[in-house]
Formats: structure tokens, sequence, C-alpha cells
């Protein structure tokens, strides 16, 4: 069985993230939209459950996932998103059906690279706002603000696939196009007419990651109703990533070591 019900993996610091994604006043998320994931040990993944909100998540709302049967069904072309339901299915407890959310590719996707302790998928309106405008491709090629550079690092973006297997399939391309271009794994992912993926080594990193995401969203929409973007030189942003001190300040902000 690829999923399973076992609150008692569920960690308080996953169900704390996911609680506080889902403020209300953040606008991160409505009714069920969004999920969070945390890397066992073991190198399996808990994950919200689907049709739970995140606001009042507990540690009964998630399901853990085995990584690799989930890679391996989205890189095999005959498989169908019947396959991927059934293959997310942890069965039925307590009266209620638990299944981990159709989302649950992007969380998974990331630990086909490297491990991943922390994943967070939300819908920010400012940002999907953005991605579902005619600059959602382009919006982030350039770093507009030096803070932005240093908690989110270079963005990934990945264009609209409907939810489920085909948004895996275009999600884990892009995923590897971007490791194979930098050597890592983007903090930031933005999906276009959808929403953000945050990933990072410490729960508060992915936090700040999905703020900086909605500031940036923010600024850009400021930026382009006074005329336009007028992003960081390219050049001064290399610089700015090669400094030991700025390498040391984005471990740092994403929960990393020092």
């Amino acid at each position: 069985m690829t999923a399973t019900w076992d609150p008692s993996l569920v960690g308080p610091d996953l169900v704390q993230l996911t609680r506080d994604l889902g403020e209300p006043g953040r606008d991160l998320v409505i009714l069920a939209e969004g999920n969070t994931s945390a890397r066992l040990p073991d190198g399996r993944v808990v994950v919200k459950a689907s049709g739970s909100s995140m606001r009042t998540a507990t540690a009964e709302d998630f399901v853990v996932v085995d990584v690799d049967p989930l890679v391996e069904l989205v890189r095999d072309p005959r498989s169908t998103q019947a396959d991927l339901t059934a293959a997310l299915d942890a069965g039925e407890h307590d009266g209620r059906r638990r299944r981990a959310s159709i989302e649950t590719l992007v969380h998974v996707a990331a630990q086909a690279f490297a491990p991943v302790p922390f994943v967070a998928h939300t819908h920010p309106t400012a940002v999907v706002g953005l991605l579902a405008s005619v600059h959602a491709a382009t919006a982030w090629d350039r770093h507009v603000y030096s803070d932005e550079a240093v908690v989110i690092g270079r963005p990934l973006f990945v264009p609209y696939a409907q939810p489920g297997v085909k948004l895996g399939r275009v999600y884990l391309e892009g995923l590897t196009r971007h490791w194979e271009t930098w050597g890592e794994l983007p903090q930031l992912v933005l999906l276009g007419n959808h929403g953000i993926v945050a990933h990072a080594p410490s729960a508060a990193g992915v936090e700040g990651v999905s703020q900086m995401a909605v500031k940036g969203a923010l600024v850009r929409s400021a930026a382009y109703a006074a005329g336009g973007v007028a992003p960081l030189p390219t050049e001064s942003v290399d610089e700015f990533f090669a400094r030991d001190d700025i390498e040391e300040r984005r471990r740092s902000l994403a929960g990393g070591t020092a």
C-alpha cells in the first residue's frame, strides 16, 4: 500500500505550520485549499489529507505516503488519474475515508532530487492574481528587491496543468530542468493560474518563503500599475548570490545551519 493513516507519525511542528498558513487573515488559502508535508526519517512523507482545512488541521488530517512508488507513477506515461487516486487512498478510519491530497505529487517530486524536510503549497490571492495574468511566465524572471533574492533565491515557474497526474508530470519536468541548470531545488515554485510551492529545511523557512512570495507579488503589482517593473541588474544579483555573508543569511532564514 502506497498510503497509510497513522496520526502518531504527524509531528506538532507540521500541524502548527499548517494551521498558521491557514489563518484567514493571511489570505493564503480558503476552505480546504492548500496542503503541507514533512519528510519522515525513513524517507516517507506525511501530507495533508484531501478535503481537510489547513486552519483546523489536527494530526488526524494527514496521510503518510511512500515516495518512490508515486514518483514511478508520475514517470510512467501509462498512469491515469484513477491510478493516482487509488495510490493516495489510505482506507477508511473512524468512519471517514482518508486520502492524501490530490496535489501530493508536488510534495513527493522534490524528494526525488534531495531530502526536503518541509513543503507547503498555498494559493495566495496576491500571487495567483499575477499568475493568472499576461505576466505570469515572466513576472519572477528577475528579482525586484534584495531581500527577495536572499529568501527565495531563484524561483521556478511551472505552466498550468490540471491538478493530479498532469500537474505531477509538468512539475517533475520543471524541477528536473531547474536541478540540471542550478544544481539545487528551487525554494519557491510558481504554478501558473494556481499557486505556489515552498521548500525549506524548517517549518519557519517554508513560512518565510511563502510570505516573501506574497510580498514580491504585491511589489510587482504596484510596479506594473506605476508603469512597469524596473528589476535589479542581473550582474548585481549574481554577485550578491556569490557573497559568503549572503549565502549564510539565506541558510539562516531558510531554517538551515548558518
